[in-house]
């Protein structure tokens, strides 16, 4: 997870009114003035709403409420933003990854938050704050003293805690700091009773918070189950994503009707070859046979029309002259006249020959026209058949016939796929988890409204249970104090009333924070956080100490150089607060590569040596190869190396 964008308007410590994109690696935002930018108390503020108007405090001016939207991108992969108000209501939007647009999830508070921690994969409140988010009000020595010498009177203690409460609910999570306030104060005999009802207030409070924190554990619960089930029901999205993309391309193809050509174009392409070469060699019949008539009209004789043929005059002359001669004659001589059969008859012969030579002349003339007719035919054919290949190449301005099939089989090679793809998905859809997911998502997201619901009557602000606990522990150790103070002036670590008080030491909560994360045991997570811390404390303090212990309880020693070993309550201020800072990198680094959550530091290092800005720039730098890094600071020192600078 990762923060996206921030865009602010009349927010407190901002400029009026801005957008800042926020790249992954590390990076340094400035803040307009000396006064550092508020962005750790307004993200938190974003991303955990109380829905009772808690963030009106980070509005510029009373009279005109800010707003501010944060974008950031999901463990899910989807990006989300969150659009508020300060002061009033918001609302949770989605991007949708196939439109690229928002869409509305919710604009309830409640339901938003649980979305934001069940689906988008943030974690409780009081996990961000004290191990995300970094700025100068956790440090140890800007902290209450966590053994508070006697206060006047039990109502001046429940000052004190509520004041501490009230000062951490404007920048941290509600009450750590109220509950590290009323640590273990030597009570005068007659505020015994009120401590007492005190007491007896604080141990209600923990039995709500044990029930909320169960409800709300159990809402936890629900919420995986219905991250995985929406994972299951959404694993079919890819497909519908792919398959409509390939129905879009499918569509979007070509098809032969469309360009007015023929549905077999494809198979006219592939056999143009084939149909050109028979053209080619019907044409080359052609030719040789009408180069051959053309040999055989050139043997024809001329032919002499029958009127000039003088052989054909004779033989009629001949003919007429023996029939009139026998006219004349006696008829013992008519008999001449048969001799004009032989002679009409080889007039007749002269005519038939003549007859024959007109047929054969015009049997040759009309092989001629034949030949054009079967060449127009030939011609004809081929048009018909290559007619529509040749506008295809025109059509996909390609070279040559063997081009057209890969454009139109390609349609051809997408409908299969979008077949299949259907196919896969109606197998997806029917498989028996993917039903069940979609029967059990609604009862279960019932399930969840229903505790949403019993939360809500219980109170949906509650501390967390861990504090409440330390406070209602120190509250028993004061009470047990002022009742028997002879017995507790001599125990070991209880200073005298005129020293110093020694700083809290942060490792028990911290440790604990991460026990959660890491669903393990305190044993194990200082183990996993001691080499690092180890390294991070000695490099900040010039290898002035070279080891961390942890007790059973969390309780830190420290080994220095020469070997001494001695509480983390025993060290300077300063050195506690590099302690403290150690841990935190450490922590960050081991843990952010688990939750992929963004550290935040909001101008942590006010109060350490110059000499060790660089330092510290450098481990930052490297925090930010593991997670977003969103460091807020006047000073110019860190960003030259940083990935970017940005202008609040």
């Amino acid at each position: 997870m990762h923060f996206v964008e921030l865009a602010v308007q009349n927010v407190r410590g901002f400029s009026p009114a801005g957008r800042f994109a926020l790249k992954t690696g590390y990076l340094v935002l400035k803040p307009p003035t000396a006064e550092p930018s508020p962005l750790a108390g307004l993200s938190l503020a974003l991303l955990y709403a109380d829905g009772r108007g808690g963030d009106a405090s980070f509005s510029a001016s009373a009279q005109k409420p800010g707003k501010a939207a944060l974008t950031l991108m999901g463990q899910d992969g989807v990006t989300y933003r969150v659009l508020r108000e300060l002061g009033g209501g918001g609302s949770l939007h989605r991007l949708n990854p196939a439109t690229k647009q928002p869409e509305l999830v919710t604009q309830d508070t409640t339901e938003a938050n649980q979305f934001l921690r069940g689906q988008v994969g943030l974690p409780p409140r009081t996990t961000f704050d004290q191990l995300f988010c970094l700025y100068a009000a956790q440090l140890p020595s800007r902290r209450p003293r966590g053994l508070g010498r006697a206060t006047t009177s039990a109502s001046g203690l429940r000052t004190q805690s509520s004041s501490g409460i009230a000062a951490a609910r404007t920048h941290s999570s509600p009450g750590i700091a109220g509950g590290l306030a009323s640590a273990q104060a030597v009570l005068p005999a007659q505020d015994i009773p009120a401590a007492e009802a005190k007491q007896k207030e604080l141990e209600k409070e923990l039995i709500l918070c044990k029930e909320v924190d169960n409800l709300q554990f159990e809402v936890d619960g629900l919420n995986s189950q219905v991250f995985n089930l929406e994972q299951k029901l959404s694993s079919t999205e890819g497909l519908k994503e792919k398959l409509r993309e390939a129905e879009a391309l499918w569509n979007a193809e070509p098809t032969p009707e469309k360009m007015g050509l023929p549905a077999d174009i494809v198979a006219r392409a592939e056999r143009y070859g084939r149909v050109l070469a028979r053209r080619d060699e019907a044409l080359a019949r052609l030719l040789a046979d009408k180069d051959l008539a053309d040999e055989e009209a050139a043997r024809l004789p001329d032919i002499q029309p029958l009127v000039r043929n003088r052989n054909f005059w004779i033989a009629v002359a001949a003919g007429l002259l023996f029939f009139g001669v026998s006219l004349f004659l006696s008829k013992g001589a008519r008999y001449v006249a048969l001799l004009d059969v032989p002679a009409f008859g080889f007039a007749a012969v002269l005519a038939l020959r003549y007859v024959e030579e007109l047929q054969e002349k015009d049997r040759v003339d009309r092989r001629g026209e034949m030949f054009i007719a079967r060449e127009k035919k030939i011609t004809e054919e081929f048009e018909a058949e290559a007619g529509p290949v040749r506008r295809a190449l025109d059509i996909f301005d390609v070279d040559t016939p063997k081009d057209i099939p890969p454009r139109l089989q390609r349609r051809e090679q997408l409908g299969a796929e979008v077949a299949q793809l259907r196919a896969q998905l109606v197998s997806l859809e029917k498989h028996p988890e993917f039903i069940e997911a979609g029967e059990q998502l609604p009862i279960i997201r019932q399930q969840i409204e229903l505790l949403n619901a019993k939360i809500e009557q219980k109170g949906t602000f509650v501390r967390d249970m861990r504090e409440v606990e330390r406070e209602l522990s120190r509250l028993k150790e004061s009470i047990a104090l002022a009742r028997n103070p002879q017995a507790m002036a001599g125990s070991p670590g209880v200073e005298a009333s005129s020293g110093p008080e020694p700083l809290e030491d942060p490792s028990p909560l911290l440790l604990g924070l991460a026990g959660d994360v890491l669903a393990t045991d305190l044993h194990a997570v200082a183990g996993v956080m001691r080499e690092r811390c180890v390294q991070y404390f000695s490099a900040l303090t010039e290898r002035r100490y070279v080891g961390v212990e942890w007790d059973k309880d969390g309780r830190t020693s420290v080994v220095g150089a020469s070997g001494r070993r001695q509480p983390l309550s025993e060290l300077p201020p300063r050195e506690v607060d590099l302690f403290f800072l150690s841990l935190r990198l450490t922590l960050v680094e081991k843990l952010g590569t688990r939750l992929k959550l963004p550290l935040v530091v909001e101008d942590a290092f006010l109060g350490v040596d110059e000499s060790r800005l660089p330092l510290l720039a450098r481990m930052l730098k490297h925090l930010g190869t593991l997670t977003q890094v969103l460091h807020v600071t006047p000073l110019g020192g860190f960003s030259q190396v940083s990935d970017a600078t940005i202008n609040l």
